[in-house]
């Protein structure tokens, strides 16, 4: 008669923690599953390069003689309005959504550094949306050059002033979107964020004027009025009374903003339950 002899007992197999390479690749596979993505993308570009086409075709100022940089041409504010709105609104979405549908349990339980999770939504989000205002941006300037050569006022990349509003342009769409996540992580409501964004990133600037120092201190530090400044190609009048922003201190704005929303997102995160 043999003896049962009993099986030493399973030991289970401890995965290995996630590293933030597999977040990103996670949080990217996350954003070009949706459906809204592409057709969101898609429409953003072609209203905004057609809106650069509309306000070139409707410039009367173009006309033969020493060329100029027309900036409101190649970036007019209405279609720049436009990106801003919809790149805040889409990034506050890559936080909201997850609120709402409750896959943030899921992740947090999968993935128990919070921080993580969130530094890695910001770097797929600033990656995708650089990367659409960057063609956004040239595509503008390209389609307004275009149009503006056939009446002798196009300009090359080179021509002063150029190069900065290009590349503010293509920039603004991501740091609005970094703003929209941090501010979705913030509220995680999403009717709550979508009004915020609006206030904040459209709505206040007008609100203060340059006629005064306080209000002109305020009117400066927001995005928008950064973006206006670095598109704008003359220098102010010295005569002006009102109080005009610096380059340096535009681009400041746009460090910033985005630095102290994913900043207030990652420790909101780490210390909030989900």
């Amino acid at each position: 008669m043999t003896a049962l002899t009993a099986s030493p007992p399973a030991t289970a197999v401890a995965e290995p923690p996630a590293r933030f390479r597999d977040l990103l690749a996670s949080e990217w596979i996350k954003t070009r599953s949706l459906r809204s993505t592409p057709w969101t993308i898609a429409l953003t570009v072609l209203f905004v390069i057609g809106s650069a086409a509309v306000a070139t075709l409707a410039d009367t100022a173009a006309r033969s003689g020493p060329a100029d940089f027309l900036p409101y041409d190649a970036y007019p504010p209405a279609g720049y309005w436009t990106l801003i709105l919809v790149a805040g609104s889409t990034g506050a979405l890559t936080m909201v959504s997850e609120y709402s549908s409750g896959l943030i349990r899921t992740t947090t339980v999968a993935v128990p550094a919070r921080g993580s999770v969130v530094l890695a939504k910001a770097a797929v989000t600033a990656t995708l949306w650089t990367a659409v205002g960057a063609v956004i941006s040239t595509g503008s300037f390209l389609v307004s050059q275009a149009i503006l050569s056939e009446r002798h006022g196009g300009v090359p990349l080179t021509h002063p002033g150029v190069f900065r509003a290009l590349v503010a342009s293509a920039l603004l769409a991501p740091v609005c979107a970094l703003i929209g996540l941090g501010l979705g992580a913030l509220l995680r409501h999403s009717a709550a964020t979508m009004v915020t964004i609006v206030l904040t990133l459209l709505m206040l600037p007008p609100m203060f004027s340059e006629s005064g120092r306080w209000s002109a201190n305020i009117n400066h530090a927001m995005v928008s009025a950064a973006w206006k400044r670095l598109v704008q190609n003359w220098e102010p009048d010295p005569g002006s009374l009102g109080h005009t922003a610096t380059i340096p201190g535009s681009w400041l704005v746009y460090a910033l903003w985005p630095l102290i929303a994913i900043t207030l997102a990652v420790l909101v995160a780490k210390r909030r339950d989900v």
